[in-house]
């Protein structure tokens, strides 16, 4: 099955894999080419993104096999030789629109100047030189930021807001694939002083590394990035054996037993994503469509875990909840 995902085009919600000669032969001069670089097949979170895009492209008139051919390739985990083969797929498809995510940019990047791409949970498009501006992202990418800067003193003052107190913060997050550390950790360094908390960087390479961060720690936050989010069952599983508060990014850490978290909903950017493909298929160029920061967000917050840290949240931050898992 995986060395299906990997040859084949396949369907994200249903039907044929490949067309018949025949159809393919009728439909050759309406049908229109995406391609799309994903997450794990094996991870709900990939697939609950790749549903959130297709549902999207519908209501704007595009179907899968009736005028629309999508090559979706599974990367599967952090490893870069799986970001370039896969890459190296999706563009011998010949797709007409790519989409993308932060972790696959530069495979993609080395390949093309010309085709255009959408990109989703990019954080700090400028600063990874990807666009110019995001009001004018010139060139032949534009997308969707996972980040607003109020986010990273939002993570830091949720852990002020625990009793026991906060005093010190680690900041976990795995250099590479999180080039976008330095931004969100100035912004919780800069929120650090008016909160008296005392904060410092944490990059960490594999497992080994994140157990014994966490054996010595009081504190965490956990920055968005695929090596987090490929070993959340981990991390999450340390903190509590180490009755570790944490604050994350995604609510699918709170799910599965973290304490907190508040970030973007992402299904959202890759339902608002199917709107530039629509508009780039119709002729629009990226470099004229400008980069958006997220809009939908939602603080989750797991009580069943905070009773089993000893802890308790103010009632103030539980009254702004959008989730409370009791």
């Amino acid at each position: 099955m995986a060395d299906m995902r990997r040859r084949d085009f396949i369907t994200l919600l249903g039907g044929a894999a490949t067309w018949p000669l025949a159809a393919r032969a009728q439909q050759r001069d309406r049908m229109r080419r995406l391609g799309v670089l994903m997450g794990s097949p094996n991870d709900a979170v990939g697939h609950a993104n790749a549903t959130a895009l297709v549902q999207g492209l519908g209501p704007l008139g595009w179907q899968e096999g009736s005028n629309l051919r999508i090559a979706l390739r599974w990367f599967g985990g952090i490893d870069p030789a799986l970001f370039e083969r896969y890459a190296a797929e999706v563009f011998a498809f010949g797709p007409e629109v790519l989409v993308t995510g932060t972790a696959q940019m530069a495979a993609v990047r080395r390949r093309t100047s010309t085709i255009p791409i959408v990109f989703t949970n990019v954080t700090d498009p400028i600063g990874q030189g990807f666009v110019e501006s995001l009001a004018h992202p010139a060139g032949n990418m534009t997308g969707f930021s996972n980040y607003d800067p109020p986010m990273a003193g939002k993570w830091l003052t949720m852990l002020t807001q625990i009793t026991p107190p906060v005093a010190r913060v680690a900041v976990l997050y795995y250099p590479a694939t999180a080039p976008f550390a330095g931004l969100m950790l100035r912004a919780i360094e800069e929120a650090a002083p008016s909160l008296k908390v005392a904060v410092r960087a944490a990059p960490v390479d594999d497992h080994a590394e994140i157990e014994a961060l966490m054996a010595g720690l009081a504190r965490e936050e956990v920055l968005p990035n695929l090596f987090t989010t490929v070993h959340r069952d981990v991390i999450v599983a340390l903190a509590t054996r180490h009755r570790l508060p944490a604050v994350y990014a995604f609510r699918y850490f709170t799910t599965i037993g973290g304490l907190m978290s508040y970030g973007i909903d992402q299904p959202d950017l890759y339902r608002r994503a199917a709107g530039y493909v629509d508009r780039i298929l119709k002729g629009a160029k990226p470099g004229d469509l400008p980069v958006q920061r997220p809009t939908k967000f939602e603080l989750s917050i797991n009580l069943k875990t905070a009773a089993a840290l000893g802890i308790t949240i103010a009632p103030s931050l539980l009254a702004t909840a959008d989730e409370v898992i009791e």
